[in-house]
């Protein structure tokens, strides 16, 4: 089996790692950003999508941009020897941005096969794991972090009205933007190319654009996310900057912990990124590891 049909239906070995190892998100990622060779690996009930290129392997998503990588399938017992039959000797892997519930496996299914991997840190995600509703999630933030929230939600609402969040799927062009418009780094983000990108994933991953609004019901912010049935991922955010007096950055984030504890999730993935922000409201570390070695 080649070709992107490798990886259907296939759940991810790790859990909760959101549309990232799957064909929605790698293929949109391979035909928008992709170089090299792709190897899609079928073993069996297993499979995984590597990269070739410059004499080295790597999982399909470059990490900037895939903020989980995991093998697929309910028995990895073929995957590792696949690999090594697909690739000459002296081949590098570099398996970046793992979930440790995917990386110990995958080592051990490579050793078992003679080849030898080190895992060290890679990065990590952080989860916000989310309370029955939202004054239950509120009491959880220490005394002066709730203050915050609750100074930032009432500045809005009486500057701007009460905030509400507006789910678009025509939203995109406005989400751009509002990237572009930014300073620094977050503006030259999104290119032209990259909105085509975001919008494959909207088309093909099934991300979702979710607007702020303010009382008038004009947009402040938008998110860009994913879900599925226990967790949203915040995969970017973006904002008008004449609206940046409102604090809209914690009010969206506080609008979307609402709407996924409505919709019965139980988990909001801030996903990589280091900002502070994301441990003042609760959450917590998930690491990730990087398999390296040699064929």
């Amino acid at each position: 089996m080649s070709g992107w049909e490798a990886l259907a239906g296939l759940d991810a070995v790790a859990p909760h790692t959101g549309p990232f190892p799957h064909v929605g998100f790698l293929a949109a990622w391979w035909r928008h950003r992709g170089a090299g060779t792709l190897l899609p690996i079928r073993a069996g009930a297993g499979a995984m999508a590597l990269v070739v290129a410059d004499g080295t392997a790597a999982l399909a998503g470059e990490p900037g941009l895939t903020d989980y990588h995991s093998p697929l399938g309910s028995d990895l017992d073929g995957v590792a020897a696949a690999v090594r039959e697909s690739l000459p000797p002296g081949t590098r892997l570099a398996l970046d941005s793992l979930p440790l519930e995917a990386a110990e496996p995958l080592m051990k299914q490579f050793a078992a096969v003679g080849v030898s991997l080190t895992m060290r840190p890679h990065d990590a995600t952080m989860i916000l794991h989310l309370p029955g509703d939202s004054d239950t999630y509120l009491g959880t933030l220490d005394s002066k972090q709730r203050h915050e929230v609750r100074r930032k939600r009432r500045r809005f609402e009486e500057q701007a009205g009460a905030p509400a969040l507006r789910r678009d799927a025509e939203a995109l062009a406005g989400f751009a933007a509002m990237h572009r418009a930014a300073s620094g780094a977050k503006g030259g983000f999104m290119t032209a190319e990259m909105e085509h990108f975001f919008g494959s994933l909207v088309d093909e991953a099934g991300a979702v654009v979710d607007v702020l609004c303010d009382g008038d019901g004009a947009t402040v912010g938008a998110a860009f996310g994913f879900e599925d049935a226990d967790t949203y991922y915040l995969y970017n955010s973006a904002f008008h900057p004449d609206r940046a007096a409102l604090s809209p950055g914690i009010v969206l984030v506080i609008a979307l912990i609402d709407a996924a504890l409505a919709g019965g999730r139980r988990r909001l993935d801030f996903l990589k990124g280091p900002e502070d922000y994301k441990v003042r409201l609760g959450a917590v570390t998930r690491p990730l590891f990087v398999l390296e070695g040699e064929l």
